[in-house]
């Protein structure tokens, strides 16, 4: 019995099986695009969906919002340390450096782009046009003019649990 090996299609022969001329798979290697697998090592790592053993269980998008961390998850475990933040979801949950968890919507009320904590000035910022926003969401800077959704957050007795509601 002789074991059969897969065949492979080399990148080129895959190109002009697709019809492409000479020309345009010469503007493929010139442009230095590289047509490789799907994924690439420089993807950022998607947040992980709530569930067992993610360090989140709830409803972390929508208009639902309800859900808890698990501060002792590695995933989560920065967000122990005043100044550190993260996107959950449709959320940004930040330890302030006041010590005080803030949660707000993670998209600016501009035009949509995705915001961050500053922890030198304390505030929630777009890098995209500058708007500044305060920790309850209101505009601090625009071209902004509506605040932001901001949410409660809750943290349990032993501190180990963060608990986010609309």
């Amino acid at each position: 019995m002789r074991a059969s090996k897969e065949e492979g299609m080399k990148r080129g022969e895959f190109l002009k099986s697709l019809g492409l001329s000479t020309s345009a798979l010469m503007a493929f290697y010139c442009l230095g695009t590289a047509m490789t697998s799907c994924g690439s090592s420089t993807d950022p790592e998607p947040e992980p969906q709530p569930g067992s053993g993610t360090g989140l269980s709830g409803t972390t998008t929508g208009s639902g919002i309800n859900f808890n961390i698990d501060l002792t998850h590695a995933t989560y475990a920065p967000l122990k340390t005043a100044g550190n933040y993260k996107i959950i979801g449709d959320v940004l949950v930040a330890f302030t450096s006041a010590s005080s968890y803030a949660a707000l919507s993670k998209i600016c009320t501009h035009q949509g782009a995705e915001l961050r904590y500053r922890k030198d000035l304390n505030d929630i910022y777009c890098d995209s046009h500058s708007s500044e926003f305060t920790l309850t969401g209101a505009v601090k800077k625009d071209p902004a003019t509506t605040p932001l959704k901001a949410y409660k957050t809750t943290l349990s007795a032993d501190g180990n649990t963060l608990t986010v509601t609309a």
